[in-house]
């Protein structure tokens, strides 16, 4: 086996995503949902820069692959996990829940079981190289997210049984089998790229209107848009 090198640019930048990840620990330990969803969004960016840069570059390695998939458990998986498990302690628990309020929390830990789960699928699915099966970690991280920073009020009201339900379904969308679109353009033409089109113009509406509870939406609309097109893609019928 040849020298490993470790100190490679894209490296570096999946470095700054798990640096980032690691600071929004801290932070949503501490409740501050805002300063959490500016240290998620930069840790999305060097996600995403990484994979450019490895490309550019032909950087490409086996190590690069694993520390990506760490990084994003953390900055993706754990930090959201973190964020749900403050705002189950900051919850009022009344009637059976309140016999939970001790135990409940933990169950935020869903989110980075799940994601980890996600991620080693995603390394070894042969199918996800233009799309996704599942929802992709940092949309549920900036989903939840959001939800802290933009919506905090609400979510509070909503009350633990229904943010224990919350946490259930975005751990099944996780790993689930539906096809959900990539934001890769091959090309620009509309007739190629017009549901990301779409999405792009409707998330970008949605974030204008309703600022940071606009980036919740978005993701939950990906979800919707995602079945929605999966739905309506024909089936061939095998006799």
């Amino acid at each position: 086996m040849g020298k490993i090198k470790l100190f490679t640019l894209p490296n570096l930048l999946t470095s700054l995503n798990l640096f980032c990840g690691c600071m929004a620990c801290v932070e949503a330990f501490d409740s501050n949902y805002g300063l959490v969803l500016l240290l998620v969004l930069l840790s999305a960016v060097f996600d995403f820069s990484d994979g450019l840069v490895a490309r550019a570059t032909k950087q490409y390695s086996a190590v690069g692959l694993q520390l990506d998939s760490l990084a994003d458990d953390i900055s993706f998986g754990l930090v959201p996990s973190l964020v749900v498990f403050s705002m189950f302690n900051e919850m009022s628990y009344t009637g059976w829940a309140f016999a939970l309020k001790d135990v409940m929390p933990y169950a935020a830990f869903l989110i980075s079981v799940f994601s980890a789960l996600r991620l080693a699928k995603f390394n070894v699915d042969e199918r996800q190289s233009s799309s996704f099966v599942g929802l992709p970690t940092p949309a549920n991280a900036l989903l939840w997210v959001a939800l802290a920073a933009g919506c905090h009020t609400y979510v509070m009201g909503v009350g633990p049984v229904w943010m224990l339900v919350g946490v259930v379904v975005s751990s099944v969308l996780l790993v689930c089998e539906l096809p959900m679109f990539a934001l890769k353009f091959k090309n620009l033409r509309w007739s190629d790229n017009m549901v990301r089109y779409i999405f792009i113009v409707t998330s970008l509406l949605l974030v204008i209107i309703f600022r940071t509870a606009g980036i919740a939406l978005a993701i939950g609309w990906y979800v919707v848009l995602s079945a929605v097109v999966f739905l309506m893609k024909p089936r061939h019928v095998s006799h």
